[in-house]
């Protein structure tokens, strides 16, 4: 399994690109969200397949890397950024303001969401990026109901 494990973590090596790995991985879940966006069953149903597979193979992948929540495992942000666009209708503004947003927070990592960095193994990898795309999510979702754009 550990010969899986590294490869899904790091979506196929997409995290060793030299240049901001984890964004390219969340544009590559805009994608998916893209193709899947109009049938929310199997929307929910990839997120959360995404979700369970990040968490299985990032707790296992750490440990070949030699130092906490690694760059080159980016399972995390490609699974996260899926949660940015539940329940958000599709339109440019929206995809480009989601995508920033949680680009945002996950980079800078405000509190609390820098202090779930700090748990075990894959819950820290994992729940970090999760907080941040619930944020991202929850800051859409008052953009479209106030509609500021």
């Amino acid at each position: 399994m550990q010969k899986i494990s590294k490869p899904v973590a790091t979506l196929f090596f997409i995290g060793y690109t030299p240049l901001a790995p984890g964004t390219l991985a969340s544009l590559l879940a805009v994608g998916v969200y893209l193709i899947v966006r109009n049938n929310l069953s199997l929307y929910l149903f990839c997120t959360l397949f995404f979700l369970i597979l990040g968490f299985w193979a990032s707790s296992r992948a750490e440990g070949e890397f030699d130092r906490k929540d690694p760059q080159q495992i980016v399972i995390d942000e490609f699974a996260s950024t899926m949660i940015v666009y539940i329940f958000i209708p599709f339109g440019i503004k929206f995809l480009v303001t989601g995508f920033l947003l949680y680009r945002i927070f996950d980079i800078f990592k405000i509190p609390p969401i820098k202090k779930i960095e700090t748990l075990p193994r894959g819950y820290g990898i994992m729940l970090d990026d999760v907080a941040a795309a619930i944020l991202a999510n929850i800051l859409l979702q008052l953009f479209v109901f106030f509609r500021p754009f």
